[in-house]
């Protein structure tokens, strides 16, 4: 008798665990998603790079604090002219800006849960049993505060009795909010370093060799010969003071020899 019972026991429980796998195939679920406005935030990072080694960088920002950035995959990339440069194409000194727009949109999922059934067995509050159309029987977990339509009429688990049809609905509703991020990164390569100072272009020094300063000529007037005879105008009377002065002086040096 004892085992008879236990075997009735265990049928009964693995008809309501059958009937608890099924149930969610006979019920009629509506979805519905509402979107509100969404709203979008755009992040503008700047700054220079200041060292690269394998997929590792470190980006000095313009506030002067360093980030350091391990493991770049080299699905990262960079645009520069146009081109797309991955971890490995970066250069030191290279400037890059990277933006990140976040758009936020706001949604509500509505379920609707419909069953209907005639009532089978019921453990109110918890608990139900309803015979489907296709004459299965399904058992149900009845949330808290579910209502059941009866004839027109709103019930809940304390007023359902076994032969009741029974119309029951569910409606859920879950805010969630949407968060989606777009990211580009730009960059500009660090200027070419300047060229090494050209060598000095050769200087061909002319050398003019100049003649020597020659002294001004001198002029010098030509002598006029000495005239042979005195000009007209001339007299001898200077030439006879001349030869009287000579006598004088020749008379005196005589007389002064007499008296020696």
């Amino acid at each position: 008798m004892i085992a008879r019972i236990i075997s009735n026991s265990l049928l009964a429980g693995a008809a309501l665990l059958a009937l608890t796998l099924t149930a969610q195939a006979q019920v009629k679920t509506k979805t519905e998603v509402q979107k509100g406005a969404a709203t979008k935030q755009v992040k503008v990072e700047r700054g220079e790079v200041v060292y690269v080694s394998g997929n590792s960088c470190v980006i000095k920002a313009e506030d002067g604090t360093l980030r350091h950035f391990d493991n770049v995959p080299e699905s990262v990339t960079v645009t520069v002219d146009g081109k797309q440069l991955n971890i490995h194409q970066i250069k030191v000194g290279m400037k890059i800006e990277r933006q990140t727009i976040t758009t936020t949109v706001p949604k509500t999922i509505t379920t609707v849960k419909t069953v209907s059934g005639t009532v089978f067995y019921v453990q109110a509050p918890n608990t139900v049993i309803l015979t489907m159309d296709n004459g299965k029987n399904q058992r149900f977990k009845i949330p808290k505060g579910q209502k059941f339509n009866i004839d027109g009429q709103e019930v809940d688990a304390f007023g359902l009795r076994q032969g009741m049809k029974v119309n029951a609905q569910q409606v859920t509703e879950v805010p969630i909010t949407e968060v989606s991020q777009q990211v580009s990164r730009t960059g500009t390569m660090p200027p070419p370093p300047p060229p090494p100072p050209a060598p000095a272009p050769d200087v061909a020094i002319l050398i003019i060799s100049l003649p020597a300063p020659q002294a001004a000529p001198v002029e010098t007037a030509a002598a006029e010969p000495a005239p042979t005879k005195l000009p007209k105008t001339g007299s001898d009377l200077p030439l006879l003071g001349l030869l009287g002065t000579l006598s004088l002086v020749l008379g005196l040096a005589l007389k002064a020899a007499r008296s020696l």
